[in-house]
């Protein structure tokens, strides 16, 4: 009478298909893991960066100066690359002859909104993925719970005699692929939210610093190029 009803042995005792199910449940969960570190890193890295570039920008130095030092970096912040687009668009536009400022200015921002974009891109990369395992999981595992059921009281209409110790294995065996559906469901549903709130935030920080260097910039726009760059 004494059944074992671990884990382990109730996928092992499980049909095919709830098998099957399992197992691309388990590879989904760690995939899901997979980003949710690398997601961790890459952001925290973006927030240290930008802090950082944000410090040194505020801290009076010249602009051209920065813009040197920031374009021989081969792999800077979100910061310091919109920063490279529109000081790059708003030299060019100089060496031009351009000399009506709201050109000037124009061309700087569309150069800084379009970095922006492919920033915000990089930065949502993977979200879908962590969004899709969210909302699917549960129900591939319910679809293999579902067919569990099934095969379990397929098999139990050969008894003669059913008793709840020759029902209660098939019917967890199959409750199985709903707890993992679930648990990487949750992990992936918590991740995603909490990626997307710091993906505003970021997001929100990199279009404050555009319309505060297009200030700076229209300041310049007027300044012949022979003077710099300054505050």
């Amino acid at each position: 009478m004494n059944q074992d009803l671990s884990i382990f042995s109730l996928i092992a005792h499980a049909s095919l298909v709830v098998q099957l199910v399992i197992g691309m449940l388990l590879l989904v969960s760690l995939a899901s893991w997979s980003v949710i570190f690398s997601k961790l890193i890459a952001i925290s890295r973006v927030n240290k960066s930008n802090e950082s570039f944000e410090q040194e920008f505020w801290s009076g130095k010249n602009l051209n100066d920065l813009f040197n030092t920031v374009s021989s970096k081969a792999d800077g912040a979100p910061l310091e690359r919109i920063f490279a687009s529109g000081m790059r668009e708003f030299l060019k536009l100089r060496e031009r002859r351009v000399a009506e400022p709201s050109a000037l200015l124009d061309g700087a921002r569309r150069a800084m909104r379009a970095s922006f974009q492919r920033e915000l891109d990089a930065m949502e990369s993977n979200l879908s993925f962590l969004a899709s395992v969210g909302s699917v999981s549960p129900y591939v595992g319910l679809f293999g719970t579902i067919w569990g059921i099934m095969h379990a009281f397929v098999g139990l209409s050969n008894l003669q005699q059913v008793t709840l110790a020759t029902v209660a294995p098939g019917i967890a065996e199959a409750l199985v692929a709903t707890a993992i559906g679930l648990f990487a469901a949750i992990p992936a549903v918590l991740a995603y939210n909490r990626f997307a709130r710091q993906i505003d935030r970021s997001a929100i920080t990199l279009e404050t610093f555009i319309e505060e260097f297009s200030n700076i910039l229209q300041r310049n726009a007027g300044t012949p190029a022979t003077q710099g760059n300054t505050r």
